[in-house]
């Protein structure tokens, strides 16, 4: 028996580069969608991860958010517009993005998970088939979704290796001769327990106001050096856009308005 395949959001953030907004970034409106009756709707920027997680496999989703992010889930419901079964689940502590989606852990660690962020845009659409098909066939532990960028400081690139494995995340560095940088992610239940337990190590660091915010580059990079199977799959014809940030959002904008 397959897997069940579950997509992890986190919703947490507080959209300070685009702030403010009338409403949760995730929920943007970014392009239009065809509705029953011929007309058209403006679509809000997480349906287009959803989507593409729900093209991946994933037939239900965990969005994670914080408290006042209340129109998320009064927008998507039970995820029936979508032809997804969605939940909702609140932060608990401000430590980074990894531990706004370890709230999920009692609920996915036995699933795969594939894990994106509502507020970047990647093509091919269908990425998330790939790097699960990837997970599956090799057993890693973790899979990357790997895209071309002009401006690798301004993301985390990654060092692959000619047999496919990630040898090293280098997070936002000034200068750096790689070029492909990581924007989507499919893992199995050995990296959620990982995970799960790196957080729950590092959280005295926290509670004593001596260590700077978790994000998953730092999680990926302890699981290579902890000897687990990290993978890229690279989408060379590929693209990624960060709509959280003023410039992307207009070049996001003039392309899917353009007509």
């Amino acid at each position: 028996m397959d897997q069940d395949i579950i997509g992890l959001i986190p919703a947490g953030g507080k959209a300070t580069r685009i702030s403010p907004l009338p409403c949760s970034k995730e929920l943007f409106p970014l392009g239009l969608y065809p509705t029953s009756d011929g007309g058209l709707r403006p679509k809000a920027v997480a349906t287009y991860l959803l989507e593409d997680m729900r093209a991946g496999g994933a037939d239900k989703a965990f969005i994670v958010i914080r408290q006042g992010k209340w129109d998320i889930p009064a927008y998507y419901g039970d995820g029936a517009m979508l032809n997804m079964h969605i939940g909702y689940l609140l932060m608990n502590v401000p430590y980074g993005p990894p531990y706004t989606l370890d709230q999920a852990y009692p609920f996915v660690q036995n699933s795969i998970i594939v894990m994106g962020f509502p507020d970047i845009l990647i093509t091919p659409r269908d990425a998330f088939k790939d790097i699960v098909s990837e997970l599956k066939s090799t057993s890693a532990d973790v899979v990357l979704g790997l895209f071309p960028t002009e401006f690798p400081h301004k993301w985390d690139p990654v060092d692959l290796a000619t047999d496919g494995r990630i040898v090293k995340v280098e997070i936002k560095p000034t200068q750096t001769s790689l070029k492909y940088v990581w924007a989507i992610a499919a893992w199995s239940p050995a990296f959620t327990q990982f995970m799960h337990e790196y957080l729950e190590h590092r959280r005295p660091e926290f509670e004593t106001g001596n260590a700077r915010e978790i994000i998953f580059s730092d999680i990926m990079q302890a699981a290579i050096d902890n000897g687990l199977h990290v993978r890229g799959v690279l989408f060379e014809d590929g693209s990624c856009l960060d709509v959280g940030t003023p410039n992307d959002l207009q070049k996001a904008l003039q392309t899917l308005y353009s007509v």
